[in-house]
């Protein structure tokens, strides 16, 4: 059956659950109700790891409380999974078809903010925020399994559904190392969402990535009495970022990179003999970031030899370009339609307002009119997501739902402000109820994931997937402080 059929068949709701004793989009209208019945619970949890604030590798509190929820909701729960202690795998139903759902958690560093409309921190001196409304994705996908399962058993669904704990989104990338440890081998298909201002379903991609930490080794003299005793670990970082800054004329237009540097001495008297570097490479694809990766190893090397000193390119990990699924993105886009756009109170436009006046942006309010499916780029927009090594493994569907005003800077105290108000609330409960309806087609619907796979296949192109982590590679867990 071609695809047109299938979303005929999905529009019209001409194909039936099994012996006829429910219609899907009968069905379908049951989640949505479940999902209105579990707000107050969703929006509990949302504001709780909203409260936990807690930075990448660190969700203990914010993973726990997921775990507890899934575990008095009927799922069984695995723990600790691909030696992420803040990572987990939770399940319901059992057998094929397998779909997965993708949650994130993890909040920023320095980004602490108070739910109000205008710049004020949480706690004095710095902390945390969610400053990604990953508080939101997180219970948002909760909120999808769990309206799936109420589902399932009302009606005795064949299949299983797995809510996946992806902890350090932000940072290192939980889900390379559940990636490459099989996690998401045995899925049919897997689905996830992320905040924004604009809600869409993603079909524009995500760059590809290699991060990497660049160390100098050199030798300490006095910067004033005899510092040609010495050589400069900074002065090799400098010569090796102008001969970054060099290559930019020289590579495609698609290339991104950026970096900080974490150590560059101590005091000035002193000659560096150590300074480390942080630096991203991000292109459209693999090949793109590996073509770069190799000039810009030549430019590390020819900055020791130059400065004296040693060197070391520690590869933290490397994400895939995200892989889009068109197939996959039209049932999803059908079924938000179905749903409809947010609708907001006037009290809760002017909120974003207050916020988009203290941005410095147009107060335009919210936008959260659907939008329909755009093409896939050849060079997509910048930005990177680990969700993409997943959608090299099995079909991925991805929605983007306003959960903040339009415009705002984002990673910003302002989706913070946003992450905890009802304007977010509003972009949760809309993700749940399309991932929702969109994971029961694919539960009921093998023509529906046959079509997916197909198109799925097609485009590896006899690719397997590789991680970009070292086999024996450990997640770089902190070492976690007692609380006293």
């Amino acid at each position: 059956m071609s695809c047109l059929i299938i979303l005929t068949a999905l529009i019209f709701g001409q194909f039936l659950f099994s012996q006829g004793q429910a219609s899907v989009p009968q069905l379908k209208k049951e989640l949505l109700q479940v999902v209105e019945q579990k707000r107050q619970l969703l929006i509990e949890v949302s504001d709780k790891i909203w409260e936990y604030a807690e930075i990448a590798m660190t969700e203990y509190e914010s993973s726990r409380l997921l775990e507890e929820t899934l575990r008095r909701e009927g799922f069984q729960v695995d723990e600790d999974v691909a030696g992420i202690p803040t990572a987990f795998v939770a399940s319901y139903g059992s057998g094929k078809p397998i779909i997965g759902i993708l949650a994130e958690y993890d909040a920023l560093p320095g980004l602490s903010q108070e739910s109000l409309p205008y710049k004020k921190a949480l706690k004095d001196g710095g902390g945390a925020g969610q400053g990604c409304g990953h508080n939101l994705f997180g219970a948002g996908s909760l909120g999808a399994a769990l309206a799936l399962k109420e589902i399932m058993t009302k009606h005795a669904l064949k299949g299983t559904i797995r809510l996946y704990g992806c902890p350090a989104e932000e940072d290192v990338g939980g889900k390379l190392y559940m990636a490459r440890d099989g996690l998401f081998d045995d899925l049919d298909a897997c689905l996830a969402w992320h905040p924004a201002y604009e809600t869409s379903v993603d079909v524009e991609g995500s760059q590809a990535i290699d991060d990497l930490e660049i160390e100098f080794l050199g030798k300490t003299a006095h910067a004033a009495f005899d510092p040609w005793k010495g050589n400069s670990a900074l002065d090799a970082v400098e010569m090796m970022l102008f001969g970054v800054n060099l290559l930019r004329e020289h590579v495609k237009p698609s290339v991104r990179i950026h970096y900080v540097v974490l150590d560059g001495g101590k005091v000035p008297n002193i000659v560096p003999e150590y300074a480390k570097v942080w630096l991203w490479i991000r292109d459209a694809n693999r090949e793109g970031v590996k073509t770069v990766l190799e000039r810009f190893k030549k430019i590390v090397q020819g900055a020791a030899i130059a400065t004296g000193t040693s060197c070391k390119i520690n590869h933290k990990g490397s994400y895939h370009e995200m892989l889009v699924n068109r197939t996959g993105a039209t049932v999803m886009q059908r079924n938000l339609e179905w749903i409809g756009p947010i609708q907001y109170t006037e009290e809760e436009l002017a909120y974003a307002k207050r916020i988009q006046k203290e941005t410095g942006v147009e107060e335009k309010g919210m936008n959260a009119d659907i939008k329909p499916l755009k093409e896939t780029p050849e060079y997509p927009e910048g930005g990177s997501t680990d969700v993409a090594e997943v959608s090299w493994i099995t079909p991925t569907l991805h929605l983007s739902a306003t959960c903040a005003p339009y415009d705002i800077p984002w990673h910003s105290w302002a989706v913070v402000a946003s992450s905890k108000h009802p304007l977010g609330y509003k972009g949760l409960l809309l993700a749940a109820k399309v991932l929702a309806t969109s994971a029961l087609d694919l539960l009921l619907d093998e023509e529906i994931r046959n079509a997916l796979t197909k198109e799925f296949k097609e485009k590896l192109d006899g690719y397997t997937y590789q991680s970009g982590l070292d086999p024996d590679q450990k997640p770089p867990i902190p070492v976690k402080e007692d609380k006293k």
